[in-house]
């Protein structure tokens, strides 16, 4: 070990030496690793669908770039385009749950179904709505010849044959988009509205089954736009522009929505000339800088390449798909479909799993800022939802619909999850990642603690009545989504997954009431914690859906397993009771098999593995989800797409969660710290004898580099970015080390001594 003084964990604690911290300093002897051709995407057939096409964005604004020269398509997205009608049923007398409780006790199924469920199904429920499209027609006798898209400059290419080249940026700081012809002569362009009018499917979920009137289009030399009008009084604009510039043909685009003002064209139209008076050279420094900025903060090199191109592929979509100020990801993110149809499940917020494994990599990814995009909303939208909780809970606190719209107002859907008692608990649990992983005491004072607080409130009093065995107990507890919608998916017992989230709830309120130094707060919640029950286990200490309930069959969902991960309340390292139950509830997914799976299971289930510190298994895990779940641009598809019998499931409605799941998982075998102690290539495969990463992120806000070679660990370097104890299990000999770090030390580790 070298520039610094180690000592066995529990000893005294030394303080190291200052080393600069400097972008240019930071990483001594560890490479960055950004992005190469070969982990972006290259076809050299064109793509037919909206949902292989090359993705764009930059969190407000997003493109799918796909199709041919005849036409080469364009598809366009903002995030804040929402049809946000209210569903009249939400705003009834009957809208209660004393009286969704008592009709479930009297068997009355098919009123449940129909004040909590059918208005889902409706088209004029709330959805997200698409903006259009963008075609550039070469003629008939051009020839597309292939695609690319570079992730490091976040620039899709298309090629034509006679050497035409077709560049689209998003750019990364700006709400425009850009296209730049390299040929002697100009396409044609159009720009087309969403078929809202009626033009597109007659389909159930026909975009024309929203009713809107049809666009107002305009035009003129050089230009074409239009203004569609929504819901109530919702408006959005997109405008397009063109010009032959310097030997190339130059095109910008922008979407405007009414949130932004009263006249959303003007407000394109003048980001759309703006763009096109500096050019696609003038506007590509800034969004090059952009985006190498963000390969800065963290890199991967990893022996098995499918898996590291996954990686790159799921930073790349983080990075165009959540940005601070703009919306957080939704079931498509920036990338609405494109084929006359309402989005699969209205591209809304699922939050029984959907949005949180989405935020999942940018913890450890150190993509801190991205991540706020989500808490932003979260916090954002907490007085709409506390109202909520009052209105249909008739209690105190806050809770949060699972299914939920822009606003997070609840949209609908089965019933025992869109109403599930422990919604925001989960919820809550990234307000404390974020400060776990960030040390941001005033995102603490101000952010994380009121949130988890007010959810604890709601708990404590949803939790009030008592079972036999005198704890505290929830009247009705699911676990998504076993037994779907049917009666029996509500439990006479507590679920296991209901029961880690109250569980982990109650015991991070306190633990942050005590950072806090209000020791009375922290008491009163353990109280409550001691009132809860324990979970439910098997003979063999498996973990059960619920008391005397094990999983019965294969599921896509791993609810009963919270308590392993994300939640870490029964972990590896708190010996060998939790090593029985994590082995035996690992081998129960193997007994049952994969039959029902999707392919965000298997990204989770790298998560689990990795926390079990089996690497192989997290590593196979991963490349059926990179080869057997994704479509050719990288997008999860749910469904089993390879015909190898991963999965029964083979349908393919893309949703991002499965991708983002998947780039956490690959985190999880190179670093953990949510023990207390880092840990540095915890749980890779023993074929991995080369492999590194840089600067991931370890609770305490500590940036971890380290490099593996010949099957041994050579280098390991921490950056303090915040200060404080950092506790380490030692890469080299696995003794239990403690350093007190000031802000902006490094320590660096080559050997133990």
């Amino acid at each position: 070990m070298t520039h610094s003084r180690c000592i066995p964990e529990g000893a005294q604690v030394l303080t190291l030496a200052f080393f600069c911290t400097c972008p240019g300093s930071l990483l001594q002897g560890i490479e960055i690793n950004f992005p190469k051709a070969e982990h972006g995407l290259t076809y050299t057939t064109p793509a037919t669908t909206w949902d292989e096409a090359l993705p764009l964005g930059n969190g407000i604004m997003g493109a799918l770039v796909w199709g041919d020269s005849k036409p080469l398509k364009i598809s366009l997205d903002r995030t804040d385009l929402w049809d946000l009608r209210p569903v009249p049923e939400f705003h009834s007398p009957e809208y209660k749950y004393k009286l969704m409780r008592q009709w479930h006790e009297e068997g009355r199924t098919e009123d449940l179904v129909r004040l909590y469920e059918a208005p889902y199904s409706r088209p004029e429920a709330p959805t997200k709505i698409p903006a259009g499209r963008i075609e550039l027609d070469f003629g008939e006798s051009s020839s597309f010849v292939g695609a690319s898209l570079d992730l490091r400059e976040a620039i899709a290419t298309t090629r034509l044959d006679a050497g035409r080249h077709v560049q689209v940026i998003v750019h990364a700081s700006e709400p425009v988009g850009m296209i730049r012809v390299l040929a002697k002569e100009d396409p044609s362009i159009r720009l087309l509205a969403p078929p809202f009018g009626g033009k597109g499917t007659s389909g159930e979920g026909s975009l024309a089954k929203l009713g809107y009137p049809a666009p107002v289009e305009t035009f003129g030399r050089g230009w074409q736009a239009f203004t569609q009008k929504g819901y109530e009084g919702f408006h959005f604009a997109v405008y397009l522009a063109w010009q032959r510039r310097a030997g190339s043909y130059l095109a910008a685009w922008s979407v405007a929505s009414s949130f932004e003002g009263d006249d959303p064209l003007a407000v394109a139209r003048r980001r759309v000339e703006g763009a096109l008076e500096k050019g696609f050279d003038g506007m590509l420094p800034d969004h090059r800088d952009w985006w190498r900025d963000y390969w800065r903060k963290s890199s991967v090199a990893l022996p098995n390449k499918t898996i590291e191109r996954q990686w790159y592929l799921e930073q790349y979509k983080f990075g165009a798909a959540s940005r601070r100020g703009a919306p957080p990801i939704a079931l498509q993110g920036p990338w609405t479909a494109d084929d006359g149809e309402l989005p699969p499940w209205k591209g809304d917020y699922h939050h029984d799993l959907n949005t949180q494994l989405s935020y999942w990599p940018c913890y450890s990814g150190n993509h801190l800022e991205e991540g706020l995009s989500y808490l932003d909303w979260l916090w954002r939208t907490r007085p709409n939802c506390i109202d909520w909780t009052h209105q249909f809970f008739e209690l105190p606190g806050l809770n949060v619909p699972m299914t939920g719209d822009l606003n997070n107002s609840q949209m609908g859907g089965w019933r025992q999850y869109t109403h599930s008692a422990t919604t925001a608990a989960w919820l809550a649990h990234h307000f404390y990642l974020h400060w776990r992983y960030s040390a941001d005491r005033e995102f603490l004072r101000r952010r994380a603690y009121p949130y988890l607080k007010e959810a604890s409130v709601f708990i404590e009093a949803m939790t009030a009545e008592k079972g036999a065995d005198r704890r505290r107990t929830l009247p009705l507890s699911s676990s998504p989504e076993i037994n779907d919608n049917r009666p029996e998916a509500w439990f006479p017992k507590i679920t296991n997954y209901d029961l880690a989230l109250i569980r982990w709830l109650l015991s991070a309120t306190a633990e942050l009431a005590d950072v806090l130094e209000q020791p009375m707060e922290a008491s009163h919640w353990r109280q409550v914690l001691s009132e809860m029950p324990d979970f439910a286990h098997g003979a063999d200490e498996r973990l059960l859906v619920a008391e005397g309930y094990p999983l019965t069959t294969s599921h896509r969902h791993f609810s009963h397993l919270m308590a392993i991960h994300p939640l870490g309340l029964i972990d590896w390292d708190d010996g060998q009771a939790a090593r029985r139950t994590i082995r035996a509830s690992l081998a129960e997914l193997d007994r049952l098999g994969p039959d029902w799976w999707c392919g965000y299971s298997y990204a989770w289930l790298a998560s689990l593995a990795a926390r079990a510190r089996d690497g192989a298994r997290a590593e196979k895990a991963l490349e059926i989800f990179a080869s057997a779940f994704t479509l050719r641009n990288s997008f999860h598809c749910n469904g089993d797409q390879s015909g190898k019998g991963y999965s029964k499931l083979t349908y393919r409605p893309f949703t991002l969660e499965g991708n983002f799941a998947a780039a956490a998982g690959i985190q999880e075998m190179l670093l953990q710290s949510h023990s207390g102690k880092i840990r540095i290539f915890p749980a890779i495969p023993e074929t991995w004898k080369e492999v590194s990463f840089t600067t991931l992120r370890a609770e305490g806000a500590f940036l971890v580099s380290a490099q593996r070679s010949g099957g041994m660990t050579q280098r390991a370097e921490i950056v303090a970015e915040k200060g404080g104890i950092c506790r380490l299990v030692s890469p080299f000999s696995g003794k239990g080390l403690t350093f007190s770090l000031k802000e902006g030390e490094r320590l660096v580790l080559t050997g133990d001594p």
